[in-house]
């Protein structure tokens, strides 16, 4: 990804080895947001696995201003068997509440559409939840419309471990 300069003297960067305790403080900072602040099980440990093991499987851009992470998207690739190509799928996305209006938000989600156009990705995707009508004015501000006739399903807990017929692990 590029490395761009922002406004406030910020760096929109890949995440590096060093940043998850950073990244984390965001994503409990986005639960604290959503509603589940008792939600967070991920750990600075966890992330090192993720994001910088020996395959990893998750990625994240950052906004970092005066040494302090500011802001954060956290991706992976997903494949869509219509187009035969992979894509972005955008799990988490916050700005420090602080640092908002700057143009953080935007420049976020415009470097992972630039990781799609460069890669040739057919699409950039997200969920966000139907009561937070700021992200989703944001969101449409973008362009991005929304795919009301998909609903998201999850497994999870006792359901996942039934399913799946083994022990917990």
């Amino acid at each position: 990804m590029t490395v761009r300069t922002l406004p406030g003297d910020a760096t929109l960067r890949a995440a590096r080895p060093g940043d998850e305790p950073g990244i984390l403080a965001m994503i409990q900072a986005l639960a604290d947001y959503e509603r589940e602040p008792d939600a967070v099980q991920n750990t600075a440990s966890m992330l090192t696995d993720t994001l910088f093991g020996a395959d990893p499987r998750a990625f994240a851009h950052v906004v970092e201003r005066d040494g302090r992470i500011v802001g954060i998207a956290v991706w992976f690739l997903t494949y869509s068997t219509w187009t035969g190509r992979h894509g972005v799928w955008l799990e988490d996305l916050i700005v420090d509440e602080g640092e908002r209006g700057r143009g953080y938000g935007k420049a976020l989600i415009a470097s992972l559409a630039e990781v799609c156009v460069t890669r040739g990705y057919s699409r950039l995707e997200w969920t966000v939840l139907d009561w937070n009508a700021p992200s989703i004015a944001f969101y449409r501000s973008l362009g991005a419309a929304p795919q009301d006739e998909w609903t998201t399903q999850r497994l999870v807990g006792d359901d996942l471990v039934r399913l799946a017929g083994v022990g917990a692990r």
